[in-house]
């Protein structure tokens, strides 16, 4: 089950107790269905919970049924369809929309005056028209209707319920869309999914730790890489400056610091340092390996001038 079915789920589970509610649910479905016109109201979805809702949905907001509807236990997407002239125009009326003179849907604000009326509208515009990506992918979520005025007048519903959508247009249809974890959060509680809200919290903090996770590895790989290369830079001076020199000619805490690195090439300075039979600093035995390096790169003076 995709995450938008999960959260569609959850939000059928919730009760139709209020006849105010319930018609602003429905409005929301019509309006972000697939057809609302004055010839046909069709509704398609692919959600078995929604398709369970949505007769009972529309006999408690209007007290009709649909003219046809899917086989409850037909896999795949379900198609609800009322085409009776009289049904449209009693549901077109209970908005107060003439449909014989309707040129264009428009949020009737009258049917949504209350908090509730409005969260029950934008629930049942997610339950016909939204979707959610899952968030161990990515973040996204979106209203989508083919009505750009209802589209405009659903932006400054959000906006009431202290929610900030974005909004575009993609395929001749209008969107209203969230892109932050902490936006869709808000939203799924609002419109009563608290649990897939939840959900995509778990999913923020579980991406942050494997990110964090991540992070270290690589910094330890980097620091793995550093120690070694410049491990390798102070073993070859080394070497260089005992060809020249002999190592035995090098002032003795130089040879010590020689002797450490030779016996132990994959060590850190730190464990380099812990290592040394006469104490000495990271800083003091860097210091020292460093005093070789030169030397190394000098060539031709006296070992005893490093001191």
């Amino acid at each position: 089950m995709s995450f938008s079915a999960r959260i569609k789920a959850e939000l059928c589970r919730g009760k139709l107790d209020s006849k105010a509610d319930a018609l602003a649910e429905l409005y929301g479905v019509l309006l972000f269905s697939n057809t609302f016109t004055p010839d046909e109201i069709r509704i398609i979805t692919a959600s078995p919970e929604f398709a369970q809702r949505l007769p009972r949905l529309l006999r408690r907001a209007v007290g009709l049924s649909f003219d046809r509807q899917p086989d409850p236990s037909a896999a795949g997407k379900k198609t609800f369809l009322i085409t009776d002239p009289e049904k449209i125009f009693q549901i077109f009326a209970a908005y107060d929309i003439d449909s014989r003179q309707v040129l264009s849907l428009h949020i009737n604000y009258s049917r949504i005056e209350e908090d509730s009326n409005r969260i029950a509208f934008v629930r049942g515009a997610f339950l016909a028209g939204g979707s959610v990506t899952d968030p161990a992918k990515g973040y996204h979520l979106e209203l989508c209707t083919t009505h750009a005025s209802v589209a405009r007048e659903a932006y400054s519903i959000l906006l009431d319920l202290d929610l900030d959508p974005k909004r575009t247009s993609r395929s001749g249809s209008s969107l209203l869309y969230f892109k932050k974890s902490e936006e869709i959060e808000k939203f799924l509680i609002t419109i009563g999914a608290p649990a897939m809200a939840m959900e995509v919290m778990n999913a923020k903090v579980e991406k942050g730790m494997r990110n964090e996770i991540q992070r270290k590895v690589n910094c330890d790989y980097a620091n793995t890489d550093k120690t070694v290369a410049a491990a390798q830079e102070q073993i070859a001076a080394i070497r260089k400056v005992d060809r020249l020199y002999g190592l035995y000619n090098l002032p003795d805490n130089l040879q010590q610091a020689a002797l450490l690195r030779l016996t132990n090439p994959e060590a850190s300075l730190a464990d380099l340092a812990s290592l040394s039979l006469t104490p000495v600093s990271k800083s003091g035995l860097s210091h020292r390996l460093k005093k070789i390096i030169e030397l190394s790169r000098r060539g031709e003076e006296s070992p005893a001038d490093t001191e």
